[in-house]
C-alpha cells in the first residue's frame, strides 16, 4: 500500500490516514452537532427511571447480607478490578506469555475506553445510597462509586478478558469436548458471579450489569475478529509508533464530557498510555524478548524461581519508572506548552497552574501560539496538562514492562 506524506513528515499508509481523519471528524463532529448532549437526553431518562424502579429489588437482594458475602464479593471484585490486572498483565509478559498479555491489555485499553465512554455519554446513576447499602471495601471502589452506573465495568470487562483467555487456551493448548465445556462453565460462572456482586454491594442496579454483559459480548465477538490483525500489525508493521500515537492523541479529545466530572476519563487516559507503551515498546524488542521461542514459565529455561526472581527485579524498576516520568513530565510538559503557546490548567499535579480567573487570563493572553489554531479545532480553551503528565508517567510504565525489565532480566541471566 502506498504512503502519504503527513504532517511533520511521517509516513502513514493510506488507510492509516484514512482511520486518524476519521476520528478527527468524529471529534469535529459530535463537537459541532452536540451529539453527547443528544444521545443523553434519549438515554439517561430510561436508565434513571430503571435505576429507580429496580431500587426495591436491590433492597430486597440485600436483606440476605452476611459478612462474610461482603468479604467475598469485595475480594471478587478486586480480582476483577484495573489495579489487578495492571499488576497481574507485567506478571504475563514476563511469564513468557506475551501474545496472550498484549493482546489482553490493549483489549483492556478498549473495554475501558468504549465502557468509560458510554458511561459518561449517558451519564445515569447507580443506584442512591441510602437506601441501598453500599460496601466499598477498598479505595479503589470508592473511586468506582465516585462514576456513573450503566453500563457495568467489571462486567464487561470480565466478559472480555475472561472470554479472550479461554479462546486463547483452547486454541493454542490441547483441549478436547470436556475441557471445553468446563472452561466455558467457568467462565460463565465467573461472569454471574461478578454481576450478582455488584449488585449486592449496591455499586449497580440489574440494568447496569445487563449492560456490561451485552457491551462485552459484542466487543468480545469484534476482538475475536481482529485481534490477530491488531497483534500483526503491532509486532510488524509500518508506520505503527507513527500511527499509534496520533491514535491515542485523538482518543484524549474522543471523549464525551459527562454531566459532572468523575474519574473515568482518568483511567482512560491512564490505559490509551499504557496501550503506547506496549505497542512502542514490543515495536523495538519484539525479536529479542517477545516473540513466540521465548521461554515459559515451568519450562527448563525458565524455571518459576527464576520467575520469582524477575518478580521482584522487575516490580521496583516500572514503579521507579513511574516515579520518575511523572516528575519529569510535571516539569517538562508545562514548559513545552507554554512555548508553544498552548493554554493549558491543571486539577491537581501542578499547584501553580490550577484553573483560575488569573491562569484563565494567562492562558487566553498565550493564544497567539502557532499550535493554538491547530487546538482550536478541538472544543476546549484550555488543556489540562494532568491528562498529559498521566499518560506519559503510564506510558512509561509499560513500556518499561516489555523493553527495559527484560533487557535487565538478560543482564541477569533471569
Amino acid at each position: 500500500m502506498e504512503a502519504i506524506t503527513a504532517a511533520g513528515g511521517a509516513g502513514l499508509t493510506k488507510w492509516q490516514a484514512a482511520a486518524l481523519s476519521a476520528v478527527a471528524g468524529w471529534v469535529w463532529a459530535a463537537s459541532f452537532f452536540g451529539l453527547t448532549r443528544r444521545a443523553r437526553a434519549l438515554a439517561q431518562p430510561w436508565v434513571t427511571r430503571r435505576v429507580l424502579a429496580e431500587t426495591p429489588s436491590i433492597l430486597r437482594f440485600q436483606m440476605m447480607h452476611h459478612k462474610l458475602l461482603d468479604s467475598f464479593f469485595s475480594v471478587l471484585s478486586c480480582v476483577v478490578s484495573v489495579p489487578f490486572y495492571t499488576g497481574f498483565l507485567p506478571l504475563l509478559f514476563w511469564s513468557g506469555h506475551s501474545k496472550l498479555a498484549r493482546q489482553m491489555t490493549l483489549l483492556m485499553a478498549f473495554c475501558d475506553y468504549l465502557g468509560n465512554s458510554v458511561k459518561d455519554a449517558v451519564s445515569a446513576p447507580r443506584p442512591s445510597s441510602p437506601p441501598v447499602r453500599r460496601v466499598t471495601a477498598t479505595e479503589d471502589e470508592k473511586e468506582n462509586a465516585m462514576e456513573y452506573g450503566l453500563p457495568s465495568s467489571h462486567a464487561l470487562n470480565t466478559v472480555c478478558l475472561m472470554g479472550y483467555m479461554l479462546h486463547y487456551v483452547l486454541t493454542y493448548g490441547p483441549h478436547d469436548n470436556v475441557m471445553v465445556a468446563t472452561g466455558l462453565s467457568l467462565a460463565l460462572l465467573f461472569v454471574m458471579l461478578v454481576g450478582v456482586g455488584r449488585i449486592y454491594l449496591g455499586m449497580h442496579s440489574l440494568t447496569d450489569v445487563i449492560a456490561g454483559i451485552c457491551f462485552g459480548g459484542v466487543i468480545l465477538a469484534f476482538w475475536l475478529v481482529v485481534h490477530n490483525y491488531v497483534d500483526a500489525f503491532v509486532v510488524s508493521g509500518k508506520n505503527v509508533t507513527t500511527f499509534w500515537a496520533s491514535l491515542s492523541l485523538l482518543l484524549c479529545f474522543a471523549y464525551p464530557k459527562p454531566e459532572f466530572p468523575t474519574p473515568s476519563f482518568e483511567y482512560h487516559t491512564a490505559f490509551n498510555g499504557v496501550a503506547f507503551g506496549i505497542v512502542y515498546g514490543i515495536q523495538q524488542t519484539y525479536f529479542h524478548f517477545h516473540n513466540p521461542d521465548v521461554p515459559l514459565i515451568f519450562s527448563p529455561q525458565l524455571p518459576f524461581i527464576a520467575f520469582v526472581g524477575r518478580v521482584l527485579v522487575g516490580i521496583p524498576t516500572i514503579l521507579v519508572v513511574k516515579f520518575c516520568s511523572k516528575a519529569l513530565s510535571k516539569w517538562l510538559l508545562p514548559v513545552m506548552c507554554n512555548t508553544l503557546g498552548i493554554p493549558i490548567v491543571s486539577s491537581c499535579y501542578v499547584p501553580a497552574l490550577k484553573a483560575s480567573d488569573k491562569s484563565k487570563d494567562k492562558s487566553d493572553a498565550k493564544q497567539a501560539g502557532y499550535l493554538q489554531k491547530v487546538f482550536s479545532l478541538f472544543p476546549q480553551k484550555a488543556y489540562d496538562v494532568d491528562t498529559g503528565i498521566r499518560f506519559v508517567q503510564y506510558a512509561s510504565l509499560a513500556w518499561s514492562v516489555v523493553d527495559l525489565v527484560p533487557a535487565i532480566f538478560t543482564h541477569l541471566n533471569l
